[in-house]
């Protein structure tokens, strides 16, 4: 990534960390302490921050310690799991239960700005009390249970207690997360197979593919409407016409002439044929007049059928040597436009059917003896996160498996079929790949796409509140599609940036700058 992108990147993160509820200016014009800043909205010391999830959204909630009769004000930042966009709508309930006491619930029905609800709650019952937070929103309902929560009975056993440890490590607010391509995914023991890992080229199968040249020297010319690329053709179908160039001395006006003398003569012909077979009837003349002139008659239609086809490949008309598709599929390249040159042997038209693909894989000599019962693989493309997987029985097959170790590269070829269906991956696109080998087994995985290269490390950031993120290295084993094995480093139920975390690298090395800015 270069310079430029970089400071791109971090302009944005600024400017959305700070555009929307930046925190107000010292007299000095300087952002005033983080701390004092969260005095200010009244999350102090003895303020709470906690993280919850439910299977549709992610709650991060910050209040103030609870206290009989005082108002406390909450800050619900909801996001919904699906996409990890701020939740815009809902009514979310603070409910306090337990205790002996009856249950006390404080709603709001709208939020203050997407994504964050203020619901204040005012206790009235002091003591041990079960806290959760409920949200309805139009198309489902959860419910956020964060345990239980003292309410005390007044401020001076409230400030009594120890204030809770902040959270550390790398800063990164709702606000900023809801903005950009962000998500995070929980660490998971999931089965991986055993996977070599292989480089190739996408390409088309043998049977549906063909490039037609120019046989000869000439002029294309349209058969109807001049082909498109991208367009659907079915085999035989005719394409254009190729006009042979002219050689020597012909010219147009000599090709028409001898067209209209191969008409008269042919004519001629058939009147004298016409004249002998009603002689022969009469038995005026012997039947050899009269299969010399049929003879004739056959060598002048011969000589004019020439002769127009002659004239046709100049003059159109359906002339020229016919170029048909010798498959079905699409249009892959169209070289050539309506009354275009060519050489001989010129691509003109590249088709290809693109129901059904080749993935030709390369795997190193020292892994080729893993690949014994290969029963799939999976595959990235250039400009897309996600993988693609073929599925040996579902989506694909095994084609072959190469014998023979190739001299130059020290390689041996293993070749999949597959249905791309609605993919746009063009034909000869280099690919990286992994081909499963056989065999699985439990172990603890993250989605690859957390993982981030820093000089040779794997390195992914782990969430460890909702606004703040650790950075861990990881020591990574086999990968399958799109997740990777960790062999040490994390731990199941913990949850890494699975989407984003260059940005939040990015917040690392300028916290002072994009960290602030968060709207309470």
């Amino acid at each position: 990534m270069n310079k430029t992108l970089i400071a791109s990147l971090c302009a944005a993160l600024f400017l959305i960390g700070c555009g929307e509820a930046d925190h107000e200016l010292a007299a000095d014009g300087s952002h005033p302490p983080a701390a004092a800043a969260e005095d200010a909205h009244g999350h102090g010391a003895g303020g709470e921050k906690l993280t919850h999830f439910s299977d549709r959204t992610e709650l991060f909630v910050e209040f103030p310690r609870l206290v009989v009769g005082e108002p406390s004000a909450f800050a619900a930042h909801l996001t919904t799991l699906a996409d990890f966009r701020a939740l815009t709508a809902a009514t979310v309930s603070v409910r306090l239960s337990g205790g002996g006491q009856p249950d006390e619930v404080f709603s709001v029905d709208a939020a203050s700005q997407p994504g964050i609800f203020r619901p204040e709650v005012t206790p009235k019952h002091a003591g041990e009390r079960e806290l959760a937070i409920d949200v309805a929103t139009p198309e489902f309902s959860v419910t956020h249970e964060l345990g239980p929560f003292t309410v005390y009975p007044d401020r001076k056993a409230a400030d009594a207690e120890p204030a809770p440890h902040d959270d550390e490590g790398v800063a990164f607010t709702k606000e900023q997360q809801w903005k950009v391509d962000f998500a995070t995914h929980a660490v998971v023991t999931r089965p991986i197979r055993t996977a070599v890992s292989a480089t190739g080229v996408l390409r088309a199968r043998p049977d549906g593919e063909a490039r037609l040249t120019a046989a000869a020297d000439g002029q294309v010319q349209a058969a109807g409407r001049f082909p498109r690329l991208g367009q659907q053709v079915k085999k035989g179908q005719l394409l254009a016409y190729l006009v042979p160039r002219l050689g020597g001395d012909t010219d147009l006006a000599t090709l028409r002439a001898a067209a209209n003398k191969a008409r008269v003569e042919r004519d001629l012909a058939q009147q004298e044929l016409t004249r002998m077979e009603a002689l022969y009837r009469e038995e005026a003349v012997p039947e050899k007049r009269v299969l010399a002139a049929r003879a004739a008659t056959a060598l002048a239609r011969a000589d004019l059928a020439a002769a127009q086809q002659r004239l046709g490949q100049v003059g159109g008309a359906g002339g020229g040597i016919p170029l048909r598709a010798p498959v079905s599929g699409t249009l892959a390249d169209v070289r050539v436009s309506p009354g275009a040159y060519a050489e001989a042997g010129a691509l003109l038209f590249h088709i290809a059917d693109r129901s059904r693909l080749w993935l030709e894989l390369r795997v190193a000599e020292s892994d080729a003896a893993r690949l014994v019962k290969p029963n799939g693989a999976a595959f990235r493309v250039a400009g897309r996160e996600a993988g693609v997987e073929i599925v040996s029985g579902k989506n694909g097959k095994l084609v072959a498996v190469g014998g023979v170790v190739d001299a130059t590269t020290r390689t041996v070829p293993v070749v999949f079929e597959f249905t791309p269906g609605d993919l746009p991956l063009p034909i000869g696109m280099a690919v990286q790949a992994q081909v499963f080998a056989g065999g699985t087994r439990e172990a603890v995985a993250i989605p690859a796409s957390s993982v981030l290269d820093e000089g040779g490390l794997a390195v992914v950031f782990v969430m460890t509140g909702g606004e703040s993120f650790e950075r861990r290295q990881v020591r990574l084993g086999a990968r399958d599609g799109d997740w990777v094995e960790v062999l040490d480093g994390l731990t199941p139920g913990q949850r890494v940036v699975s989407r984003g975390a260059y940005l939040v690298k990015l917040a690392s090395t300028g916290t002072a700058q994009i960290g602030h800015g968060h709207a309470h």
